[in-house]
């Protein structure tokens, strides 16, 4: 792997992960149209580049949401010490623990099955349409509540809509936008309350992964590719935070929406006039 493809797939990862666009999706589409085999090749190393790249994303969320996070860590420690949830910072940190819950389970009992069955071009395609669908059709519902008052139920369903972005296409901030929106979340608080869920899951998954990889090691010369993949993904996960939040403010999601129709619909034209195989 050069530095130039690590750094475009940095870019990727960066903007997907937080723009409700899929992320997994795109880093497998992106190769796909290139021709570009080495991850497929190299499985092992698709799998720790996968963790680096996520660990930008993770940098770029914990680094916007620094000081919401402090004070989410510090409700969560408090309401667990009381066994009650009294004030917002223990309310919103205890639905965001609940939410994680749904997503740590399917991940573990489901690894295998998604990495054998999911993410075929073909598949990504139908979910970037469908899942852009969801998305337009709950963004048209009410804004009835904002952050602060998201409650432990909310929690729980969005966690359970973020099952469903371990298949590739979904997106993981666009399936946790949608169930926030469609619980009457207003544009900003379905947002936050869907990059703020992101940093358990996300931590969890890169600790664990990354143990796995440093025990398997790692191929020559991938070192530099990886801190590139990382940098990059951080510095574009942090911009594409701030250009969601600022846009959800004036406008809809319809943007992403209509990316998400034009982004799928070509995949499938690729596939039907026969340039790439539905298929790896």
């Amino acid at each position: 792997m050069s530095s130039l493809e690590a750094l475009l797939l940095g870019i990727v990862q960066g903007l997907t992960e937080f723009l409700p666009i899929s992320s997994s999706g795109h880093l497998i589409i992106v190769p796909w149209l290139q021709d570009y085999t080495f991850l497929l090749e190299n499985e092992q190393f698709n799998k720790t580049f996968d963790v680096a790249l996520h660990a930008g994303t993770l940098i770029a969320a914990i680094a916007y949401f620094r000081h919401e996070v402090v004070r989410l860590i510090r409700g969560f420690v408090e309401a667990v010490r009381a066994r009650a949830v009294e004030t917002v910072d223990q309310r919103l940190a205890v639905a965001i623990a609940i939410g994680t819950i749904p997503a740590v389970i399917a991940g573990g009992l489901g690894s295998s099955f998604i990495d054998e069955k999911l993410g075929e071009p073909w598949m990504i395609a139908l979910q970037l349409i469908f899942f852009g669908f969801l998305l337009g059709w709950a963004d048209r519902m009410p804004q009835r509540k904002r952050l602060e008052q998201t409650s432990l139920r909310d929690g729980f369903y969005i966690g359970l809509a973020q099952v469903l972005a371990l298949a590739p296409g979904t997106s993981r901030s666009g399936i946790t936008i949608t169930a926030g929106r469609w619980l009457g979340l207003d544009r900003d608080g379905a947002a936050r309350f869907s990059f703020l869920l992101l940093i358990p899951v996300v931590a969890g998954a890169t600790v664990y992964k990354g143990l796995v990889a440093a025990k398997e090691g790692l191929p020559d010369g991938v070192a530099g590719p990886m801190v590139v993949g990382t940098i990059v993904a951080a510095v574009s996960g942090y911009l594409a935070i701030a250009f969601l939040l600022r846009l959800v403010r004036t406008t809809s999601y319809r943007p992403f929406v209509l990316y998400r129709y034009v982004a799928g619909v070509a995949i499938l034209l690729i596939i039907a006039t026969g340039l790439r195989p539905a298929t790896f």
